[in-house]
């Protein structure tokens, strides 16, 4: 059994929020709105959408961003999508940013069900792309397994928390029991919608053999794209990755 120690030093070394006073204020040059969600237990999630520019009706990306910071980091991510017709939405976890609460896994699942719902009203599940990136690949994967979408599209994502610590020890037996699952393994064996996974292979927060396990869950039609010297970060200064999201969210890639 697992015990509090250990729980709480898991979930210290997974989860790196930075939290935002209620009243900061976002800054990005371009436009965007601001929206606040109440969960059924009591907390309030913060998110942030950003309109598409030029031309636009393509849908939306549904972006859950990585372990560390908050959203006035991430909500830059938005101008890899919206160039290309995509409006952008990304919510801050649970005690991330200005979202209340305590990040945990199965609170997480319900929250990016909760903000599919809230897109459901504006898009059609054809219109809804997720996207995950490292720690969000665990919400983008869950979702993807529960409800219709576009397509999921993966950034330096990872089997499951064993996989990435196996990969990292290079052994399979674990000197502590994992207190996090994020099943991402056992969710794309159950998604029908069509992934684009994109690794580097050279991260060292995820390693690449952590995401090649992946290769087993694709369907035909899937695609597992490796970025040679790929790092955890900076996987979209790569023009494999650039043509390779172009490919999949453009013309040739739209359903």
């Amino acid at each position: 059994m697992l015990s509090p120690l250990s729980v709480y030093l898991q979930k210290k070394a997974i989860f790196r929020p930075v939290r935002l006073a209620a009243d900061y204020r976002f800054q990005f040059p371009e436009p965007f709105e601001e929206h606040y969600f109440a969960t059924p237990d009591g907390q309030r999630l913060n998110g942030l959408f950003f309109p598409a520019s030029g031309i636009s009706g393509r849908g939306v990306v549904l972006y859950f961003h990585g372990n560390r910071d908050n959203l006035q980091r991430w909500g830059a991510m938005h101008r890899d999508f919206k160039g290309l017709g995509y409006d952008f939405f990304a919510p801050d976890y649970r005690g991330y940013g200005k979202s209340t609460g305590e990040p945990e896994e199965k609170a997480l699942y319900a929250d990016a069900l909760l903000i599919y719902k809230w897109l459901r009203k504006k898009y059609a599940p054809e219109e809804i792309v997720l996207y995950g990136r490292s720690l969000g690949s665990g919400m983008a994967c869950y979702l993807a397994a529960q409800v219709p979408v576009k397509m999921l599209i993966l950034e330096t994502p990872f089997d499951n928390i064993r996989g990435v610590l196996t990969s990292h020890l290079r052994k399979n037996d674990l000197p502590f029991e994992p207190a996090f699952e994020f099943p991402n393994h056992s969710f794309l064996e159950k998604t029908t919608a069509p992934v684009l996974i994109v690794h580097g292979t050279r991260d060292r927060v995820v390693p690449y053999t952590s995401a090649a396990r992946l290769k087993l869950c694709l369907k035909p039609g899937d695609e597992f794209v490796t970025i040679e010297g790929g790092s955890h970060n900076n996987l979209p200064s790569f023009e494999k990755y650039r043509e390779r999201l172009q490919h999949w969210l453009g013309m040739e890639g739209a359903s």
